[in-house]
């Protein structure tokens, strides 16, 4: 052979080595790459978080009981008032007036109450000279010597005196309750009287000030709320109301321990219990056109003192609502959903996994269609199970296991696996994707970057 046909027959040898290379390359059966985790005991405890604002656990808005201008006003707002101090005063002058005309009045009953007693006292003189009049006219008639006239005349007399007596004494009843009332009116106005002064009713902080020296004050009314003046707020006590939505809130209980940072107060965190549980959903306020989220409102009352706070300061509570000491726990993204296959006793029969889709020579890189599970023997029934992938001889075998609570990275472990197990924890579509049983490669960690020279 000459060297032309050698280079020839070279380069066919070469090329049918590379064609059968690249057939065995892209028909391989694919092994994923998977992420393991050496399962252990830890320390869980379950946390409900919320938001909310921060409020004191007493405050009082203070409101005026009377109409008028504010004359005196001697606290501004932030200012710490203590019980019983002068807060502000409202012009006393229209209710001074009325006072006089009260006690005016309360005189002039008194004194048309002393007329009708007065008066009683003369009709009753004259029920006594008209019975006189009667008997000495009776004497006369047995004697014959008066008329029948006379003597129905003085019986008449008789009856219309003892008919005034009546009507003097309904008199005396009528003035006395005048006076009664002329003196409650008075007492009202001298009630309203005592209230254009406004003093602290607690000891606290000026939160809010809604009125100035000078402006007129509104007293409410059925449908229309009267002015609110101050708002004095105890701040010793200090409470967070966050709202709870509705799936959580079966988990939280009086007493459990919180934990509340609050945005204004950074790198810090408050210790506080639950105190309060709301029993009905917190109304959403105006017309929503949207389904809201239901939510209800818990308290918590803060066990720590906080530096400078204010009535709402916004917050966050973590609520710890269950704790678990030494328990196996597995990761979150561990978990996984199967349907799977189980005998009449109810134990978990493993089936062969299925072939992965090999790749094709010159085949486009789509997505295989994934076949229907195959029916179920006698006896035999599919249901979704809840468990994790555990490593076993380089395959991924799915247990399924009982969950308890939810820590922050780990769900606690009832039943199912113990320490020690390994469990696939990702990548997220391997553990998405995979079936029982399927080979595994553990991948390789990444590769750290090399320290900077000193």
């Amino acid at each position: 052979m000459t060297r032309k046909r050698w280079l020839i027959l070279a380069g066919l040898i070469i090329l049918i080595g590379a064609g059968a290379g690249a057939r065995f390359w892209f028909n391989r059966q694919d092994v994923p790459a998977v992420t393991v985790e050496a399962l252990r005991a830890r320390d869980l405890e379950a946390i409900v978080s919320a938001s909310g604002k921060i409020q004191p656990k007493r405050q009082v808005n203070v409101s005026a009981n009377t109409m008028g201008r504010v004359t005196r006003l001697s606290v501004e707002e932030g200012q710490r008032v203590r019980a019983g101090q002068f807060l502000l005063e409202i012009d006393p002058r229209s209710l001074e007036g009325q006072l006089q005309r009260g006690e005016a009045s309360v005189a002039g009953a008194r004194s048309s109450l002393q007329q009708a007693r007065t008066n009683v006292e003369q009709a009753r003189t004259n029920v006594d000279l008209a019975r006189q009049n009667l008997k000495r006219q009776e004497e006369l008639w047995k004697g014959g010597l008066t008329t029948r006239e006379a003597l129905e005349r003085a019986q008449n007399e008789l009856a219309v005196r003892e008919s005034d007596v009546k009507a003097r004494e309904q008199e005396v009843q009528t003035r006395e309750e005048q006076i009664k009332q002329e003196q409650a009116g008075l007492a009202t106005t001298r009630y309203n009287l005592s209230q254009v002064i406004i003093s602290s009713p607690m000891d606290g902080i000026v939160t809010r000030r809604n009125i100035e020296q000078g402006e007129n004050v509104m007293v409410g009314t059925m449908n229309n709320a009267g002015t609110v003046l101050l708002t004095i707020a105890d701040m010793s006590v200090i409470e967070a109301e966050v709202e709870v939505d509705e799936t959580d809130i079966p988990n939280v209980t009086l007493g459990q321990e919180a934990k509340v940072t609050i945005d204004a107060v950074p790198d810090r965190t408050f210790r506080g219990r639950v105190t309060e549980i709301g029993n009905s959903p917190i109304q959403a306020t105006g017309t929503q056109t949207t389904q809201q989220a239901t939510n209800f409102k818990v308290v918590i009352t803060l066990e720590e003192e906080v530096p400078d706070v204010r009535p709402g300061f916004t917050c966050t509570a973590d609520i710890t609502t269950a704790t678990r000491k030494n328990v196996v726990s597995v990761p979150i993204q561990a978990l996984a959903v199967r349907e799977m296959l189980f005998d009449d006793k109810g134990t978990l029969v493993h089936e062969p996994p299925p072939v992965r889709p090999r790749r094709g020579f010159g085949a486009p890189n789509v997505e295989p269609t994934v076949a229907a599970p195959p029916e179920p023997p006698p006896g035999h029934t599919r249901k979704e199970s809840e468990g994790v992938f555990v490593l076993r001889d380089m395959r991924a075998v799915f247990v399924p296991i009982k969950v308890g609570i939810a820590g922050e990275r780990y769900f606690e472990v009832l039943n199912g696996v113990a320490a020690g197990d390994r469990v696939v924890t990702g990548p997220v579509a391997s553990v998405r994707q995979m079936a029982d049983g399927e080979t595994v490669k553990i991948a390789e960690p990444p590769a750290r970057a090399p320290a900077p020279a000193p």
